[in-house]
């Protein structure tokens, strides 16, 4: 037993910013925050259709654009609040990557040296 506590950490350098304490395992208190971009989401200001008779077809089918563009508004917003998520997903996951990454060579390393300590 000894015997693995004496070599022990003289071979294996990693990289600190792969263990960043800090930042895993908080606990989320909010959702994401919706990111807005420098457009304007708001139609048309003189509305969607052009009247012509300017009967109660053209007033329900400019209410019909509207409630359409309200909805597409808030896909928009959704695919907006996906992208984000997704991006702050991936960053994770590449910190899995660099942990899982240390964590193997780490164990490679511990195997080399009790193959070479059960030979001896």
């Amino acid at each position: 037993m000894c015997l693995f506590l004496r070599n022990r950490g003289k071979e294996f350098k990693e990289d600190a910013s792969t263990w960043k304490a800090n930042e895993d395992g908080k606990v989320v208190n909010s959702q994401p925050a919706r990111v807005m971009d420098d457009r304007n989401g708001a139609g048309p200001t003189s509305g969607y259709i052009a009247r012509i008779t300017n009967d109660d077809r053209e007033n329900e089918m400019e209410d019909n654009m509207v409630q359409v563009s309200t909805m597409i508004g808030n896909l928009r917003n959704m695919a907006i609040d996906m992208g984000s998520e997704i991006e702050s997903q991936n960053r994770q996951i590449d910190r899995i990557n660099q942990k899982a990454q240390s964590n193997e060579s780490r164990i490679s390393a511990a195997n080399q040296r009790a193959t070479k300590l059960l030979k001896d």
